[in-house]
């Protein structure tokens, strides 16, 4: 069962989303850009408040991801990545992204926090940060 409502359209949506932002780690990788995603749509906190869809959370600016800002969302979705996009949708979570709200490629080592939020791990080359649960109950 879904966790957050979406069309086929979302669905291709998050699966270029989550290509264009962690291809090169491989589809673990990209399931965990796909939890932190869903988790924007779930959370109704912070910098996400106003987000209530797929739509609005890909092309959320400012404070939105990379990809869709800097140009290199472009690829369309092949269908292991729709495969992916779904398994998200549907619940499928991921440690170290399982409650995160942010991600980032750092040069070094993962910084204890980002932004205020602590590191909840590092995944090949990104580091996922979570929000408390005080913080944004709906994404725990």
């Amino acid at each position: 069962m879904a966790v957050i409502p979406f069309t086929a359209q979302d669905q291709k949506l998050l699966a270029r989303l989550m290509r264009a932002e962690a291809e090169g780690d491989g589809q673990l990788g990209m399931l965990m850009v796909g939890n932190t995603g869903v988790n924007r749509v779930l959370s109704d906190c912070l910098d996400f408040k106003s987000l209530r869809t797929v739509r609005d959370m890909v092309f959320q600016s400012p404070g939105g991801f990379e990809a869709t800002q800097k140009g290199y969302f472009y690829q369309r979705a092949r269908s292991k990545d729709l495969d992916l996009a779904l398994k998200v949708l549907n619940g499928r979570r991921e440690h170290p992204a399982t409650n995160s709200l942010w991600f980032f490629m750092p040069q070094g080592s993962c910084p204890a926090q980002w932004f205020g939020q602590w590191n909840t791990g590092r995944f090949k080359s990104h580091c996922f940060y979570a929000p408390t649960q005080s913080e944004c109950p709906n994404v725990y």
